[in-house]
């Protein structure tokens, strides 16, 4: 299982600051509403609220100007990521264009996929999914601990990448599925595997971490609203290191 992070760093030590990662979940689908496991299926799309859903979180990170923007190769996730590309445009920020990222993809249900979680509820395997998810392997499909495994290494890549290329101010999307987004938390949080289901991402919501040398942050979760400008850089100010988490709390965005 991966890890949360390098062992924390103690004393006044000074740590490089790292990029800012938006997680996105892809809006409401025709699967989503109708109770199917929609896993891999080809040619899943967002229904209408779905599509609105998607609207909304787009303009809502347009307040800050995303220097990548990386999504899953599932259609809903493409259709989202557009929107947030449009949020962008219409915002004023240089256009940005999806890269699709394989290692965000949908977990692989495998013969789930396609089936009603009404009925995959009565499968034993039900139970494993829920309380113990480190066991689970999808019949015919991967294991719960596999997709962690590279849905963390696909985000913690792509963020070093990130920095390196554009700074530690930078904000990038990611857009991704319930449970891909759900073990990327719980890693983050430094939670095991089998407690991820205590984390609800919901479709179309955005979530926020920032990596360090010493930990992840998770500066935010499951979020529909709210200002997010407050990601965006300062004018003549360079967040260049980081002192580890503020001890009492600190004071919040300016």
């Amino acid at each position: 299982m991966p890890t949360a992070g390098a062992d924390v760093v103690t004393g006044p030590a000074t740590l490089a600051a790292m990029a800012t990662l938006l997680l996105v979940r892809h809006g409401r689908t025709t699967a989503n509403a109708s109770g199917l496991l929609a896993g891999r299926t080809a040619g899943v799309r967002l229904d209408e609220l779905g599509t609105q859903q998607a609207a909304r979180a787009g303009a809502r990170i347009g307040s800050v100007a995303v220097a990548a923007l990386v999504t899953s190769p599932q259609e809903r996730c493409r259709q989202t990521a557009r929107a947030v590309a449009a949020g962008q445009r219409d915002a004023g920020h240089a256009t940005t264009r999806a890269v699709t990222e394989k290692g965000l993809a949908e977990c692989d249900y495998g013969e789930w996929q396609g089936r009603s979680l009404k009925d995959l509820v009565r499968e034993p395997l039900w139970k494993t999914v829920q309380h113990q998810p480190s066991a689970a392997v999808f019949p015919g499909g991967e294991s719960m601990v596999a997709m962690q495994h590279r849905a963390v290494a696909a985000v913690r890549r792509l963020d070093a990448e990130i920095t390196r290329d554009h700074g530690p101010d930078a904000v990038w999307v990611a857009v991704s599925h319930g449970d891909i987004i759900k073990s990327v938390l719980a890693d983050a949080l430094g939670m095991h595997l089998d407690l991820f289901q205590r984390i609800n991402v919901d479709p179309a919501s955005v979530s926020i971490v920032r990596y360090a040398p010493d930990r992840p942050y998770v500066l935010a979760s499951n979020t529909h609203d709210g200002d997010l400008s407050w990601l965006a850089p300062k004018p003549g100010r360079r967040r260049t290191r980081s002192r580890g988490a503020a001890v009492g709390g600190g004071a919040g965005p300016a």
